[in-house]
């Protein structure tokens, strides 16, 4: 009798143990699957960068006359590296007395990008990619004259859904639909390759 209730007591000290354990395993692995989406949640985001999270874009490798897109709170920004040529254009553009706002007295760009070439540098133009009138995706055109858009085309981006047209500056034409110029996100370079859109501020990188 008594090697009966010794066999039994063993028996369940072995259960409370089994029992000790496997909630403690249960626990950690819940407070594991807890603690994760809390780390990953304190990592940037693609929902975050949609919200407006600075984005930012190595430049090094963008060479002159190349154009970059990229994506920052789901719409295309541009980052377009100017030619020589192109930056004379310019000017020219400014003398046939074509453009709407040629000098960009409207709040379509920061302060500091309120200058003749509408930028910082003046080789690397950064804009949204979006048409002013309805929001349509203007397409880069930097051919000279082609036949569709007329002798005097220097180059710049045409929307082909409605016919607005932007000069190498985002700067819009007279007489077309679009009623202002292309948008300059906040943008500030955190080095001579690095560029950050959505912020003014190196710290917000």
């Amino acid at each position: 009798m008594m090697a009966d209730s010794f066999s039994m007591d063993e028996k369940m000290s072995g259960r409370r143990k089994f029992l000790v354990a496997a909630t403690s395993v249960a626990g950690g692995v819940a407070g594991a699957a807890i603690a994760t989406p809390f780390l990953l949640s304190m990592m940037p985001s693609e929902r975050a960068k949609a919200a407006g999270a600075p984005v930012e874009v190595n430049i090094s490798k963008l060479e002159p006359g190349m154009l970059l897109m990229v994506e920052w709170r789901g719409r295309v920004v541009w980052v377009l590296n100017r030619t020589p040529e192109m930056l004379e254009s310019l000017v020219k553009i400014e003398e046939e007395d074509v453009l709407a706002d040629p000098n960009s007295e409207k709040n379509q760009q920061p302060e500091y990008a309120k200058n003749h070439t509408r930028s910082i540098k003046p080789e690397i133009f950064v804009t949204e990619g979006v048409c002013t009138h309805l929001g349509c995706s203007p397409v880069f055109r930097k051919d000279i004259a082609p036949a569709d858009l007329g002798p005097d085309w220097l180059g710049g981006f045409f929307c082909p859904c409605h016919g607005s047209k932007f000069d190498l500056a985002g700067r819009v034409y007279k007489h077309v639909p679009a009623p202002t110029n292309l948008v300059v996100p906040p943008h500030v370079y955190l080095d001579d390759s690095r560029l950050l859109i959505g912020s003014e501020s190196e710290g917000s990188a």
